[in-house]
């Protein structure tokens, strides 16, 4: 399974990103997430979707501004953040999980992409 993340960059406090995960050779079994690791801190989750689906699941800190997203004819699942925080910037990674199901428990996504940096300013 392969991902591929992009779409970070710099963004005002207040402001909009969508970031993409190209998800190669996923299949139906694997649910996808988000997370992210902002510097001196751990890796925490943002959300996750089911690939064919569409359940979804999210960190309730970030409940109502961020919303997942999935095209299947382009196997990529999207994360659209809104509002963001200066406490939102981090290293966002997305994952592909063993299982179907949306899930936050981080030990169960084995593949990884690389990440892309989203830095927020004031």
């Amino acid at each position: 399974v392969q991902l591929q993340a992009s779409g970070g960059g710099l963004v005002q406090a207040g402001g909009s990103l969508r970031l993409s995960c190209a998800a190669g050779r996923t299949s139906s079994n694997n649910a996808v997430g988000w997370f992210r690791q902002a510097p001196g801190k751990e890796r925490e989750f943002v959300g996750s979707i089911s690939w064919n689906g569409g359940r979804t699941d999210y960190n309730d800190s970030m409940k109502g501004r961020f919303t997942i997203g999935r095209d299947r004819t382009r196997n990529t699942v999207y994360l659209q953040m809104s509002s963001l925080k200066l406490e939102d910037t981090a290293i966002y990674y997305c994952a592909a999980a063993l299982g179907p199901q949306p899930t936050s428990d981080r030990r169960l996504y084995r593949y990884w992409g690389q990440g892309t940096l989203v830095t927020v300013s004031s």
